[in-house]
């Protein structure tokens, strides 16, 4: 078998608060809560456990998706009418804003737990191949 990412454990105030927010943002499903864990599978397998954990443990961590161009629309839209802000650049300068990187478009927002999301229509370097 080769190497396959398969999930990682998301830090947050309150793991249902984050898990729901991200779900509907991105158009999702969460999974059944087991433990300590609220869980949201990518179409490509990969599980986001979405964990309590207390205050003082919390740090900034970034988290990016890729997804087509009429996925994007949708997710714009719904962090638009969440009123989330959202912006251009990662240090939050363009605000209200979306990017053309790379041959795509992107943005930038933040979760109820503080977490850096993004949203991607391109991966990096894809308008250097």
């Amino acid at each position: 078998m080769s190497v396959q990412f398969n999930h990682l454990i998301i830090p947050s105030k309150d793991n249902r608060e984050s898990a729901e927010f991200l779900a509907h943002i991105l158009d999702v499903e969460l999974g059944q809560e087991w433990g300590p864990f609220i869980p949201l599978e990518t179409s490509n397998g990969v599980r986001l456990d979405f964990a309590t954990i207390p205050p003082e443990d919390l740090r900034l961590q970034h988290y990016a998706f890729l997804v087509d161009e009429s996925e994007f629309d949708g997710i714009l839209r719904r962090i638009q009418q969440a009123e989330v802000t959202y912006h251009a650049d990662p240090q939050g300068k363009q605000l209200g804003e979306i990017n053309y990187n790379h041959g795509g478009r992107g943005v930038y927002f933040r979760d109820p737990g503080g977490n850096g999301m993004e949203v991607i229509t391109q991966p990096y370097g894809a308008d250097l191949v």
